[in-house]
């Protein structure tokens, strides 16, 4: 996991999406992070150390001269003990003292001292942010090597007004950290490109309805960021979801399962497939142009379904542009592994990722999933896990599975008769 064992300083300003925080948090603490905050004196009046200390499962800090935490702890320590300094909400009065370097509170002391990098996410009225002095503050900490995530477009908290000065999500702000660590992480997968799909698709039964599957595109999403964090050059073709694009991997939108297997093979030659997304198996063979209407009778319109082109199995037993490494996806509601080893088989995969997809389950939508690895050699179960770690082992298993091909390969060019002499 990209984040375990990292450790992060949270610095709270005064704003109203100072709530947002929380869910930062909790979703930093769910990838392995530690998480310490530091609360602006005005950041009390939008969330509660109580409320932040719950969920780092850490004391909150709060003033620069209380004895017992400069004795035990200390600014300079707090600063740099930190992997990383998260500034969130950074409103333009905080901004503002980073530039300048004034340090009249617990939370710009540690900004001052810190020798550790420091990511920022912006958040206050438009005006403020697109006022000169605001965008002279940007630019200079920009030149200081200062990261920053946001600000997004959209309505503010004050009735009427809307623009660019909303905080970020907190997907958005965890992509942003997870990125920054990313950069220094190890890249065993550099110079190797792999497109995966994620997501349903929809169907369309008239221009208002359409036949999907359920499916959040988490686990697919997932996926792409760790083969994206591990070096890979991702090529992410996505049905219909509601999440934020992982950072650094090239996304393509599509609705349909043609779509989907058109940009698929468009993103090919590729080293690694991973074929995640939830693929509709039929579609409506003649859609209608115009909304059906009820006739009265109470009866349904008949609906002739068509068979949808199976895209792992294109890829799989493609002639051409089969990549080294094909990965399928298999949800089942029943006789798991089963079914994922006859699948195994017949699409021309070299490993099945099955998992129980039951409504019980709660995979459909849910943060976390239980799979099998099912190979031709065998089947490995991972327990229970967050749907990011799993893409993180995944990407993992899938570059010491290709740096084995790659040894193997080079040790028969070395020695073709394969004598150990």
């Amino acid at each position: 996991m990209m984040l375990q064992g990292k450790r992060i300083l949270l610095i709270i300003g005064g704003g109203i999406a100072a709530y947002k925080v929380l869910e930062l948090v909790r979703r930093l603490r769910e990838r392995g992070a530690s998480v310490r905050a530091v609360m602006t004196k005005s950041a009390h009046q939008f969330v509660t150390p109580l409320a932040v200390g719950a969920l780092t499962e850490s004391r909150v800090f709060t003033d620069l001269f209380d004895l017992t935490d400069e004795n035990e702890i200390g600014h300079i320590r707090l600063s740099r003990e930190a992997d990383l300094l998260v500034v969130a909400p950074a409103t333009a009065d905080l901004i503002a003292k980073m530039a300048h370097g004034l340090c009249d509170d617990l939370a710009s002391n540690c900004l001052l001292a810190t020798d550790k990098p420091v990511l920022v996410a912006p958040a206050m009225n438009p005006r403020m942010w697109g006022h000169p002095a605001t965008r002279r503050n940007v630019a200079t900490l920009a030149a200081d090597g200062i990261r920053f995530v946001g600000p997004n477009v959209g309505a503010m908290a004050e009735r009427g007004e809307t623009g660019a000065g909303r905080l970020a999500e907190p997907m958005e702000i965890l992509a942003a950290i997870e990125g920054h660590f990313a950069a220094t992480a190890p890249r065993p997968l550099a110079g190797r490109r792999a497109v995966v799909t994620s997501g349903p698709t929809h169907e369309p039964i008239d221009p208002v309805r359409y036949i999907a599957n359920r499916s959040s595109g988490k686990q697919g999403h997932a996926v792409a960021a760790a083969l994206a964090a591990l070096g890979a050059e991702v090529t992410l073709v996505s049905g219909p979801v509601s999440l934020v694009d992982p950072a650094g991997v090239r996304v393509v939108r599509v609705e349909t399962a043609r779509e989907m297997l058109q940009a698929t093979l468009a993103a090919l030659p590729a080293d690694i497939a991973v074929m995640a997304a939830a693929v509709a198996d039929w579609r409506v063979a003649d859609a209608a142009d115009t909304k059906l209407k009820k006739d009265g009778s109470g009866a349904p319109p008949p609906l002739g379904l068509a068979l949808n082109p199976d895209i792992l199995a294109t890829v799989g037993h493609h002639a051409a542009l089969r990549p080294a490494l094909v990965v399928g996806f298999a949800a089942e509601t029943g006789a798991v592994e089963i079914y994922a080893r006859e699948k195994l088989a017949r699409k021309g995969a070299d490993l099945i990722v099955a998992n129980d997809v039951s409504p019980a389950s709660g995979v459909f939508g849910g943060d976390a999933n239980t799979v099998h690895l099912v190979t031709a050699e065998g089947t490995e179960t991972w327990p229970t896990l967050p749907k990011a770690e799993v893409g993180t082992r995944l990407a993992a298993w899938i570059a010491a599975r290709l740096a084995s091909a790659t040894d193997l390969a080079e040790d028969l060019a070395a020695d073709p008769a394969g004598d150990p002499a």
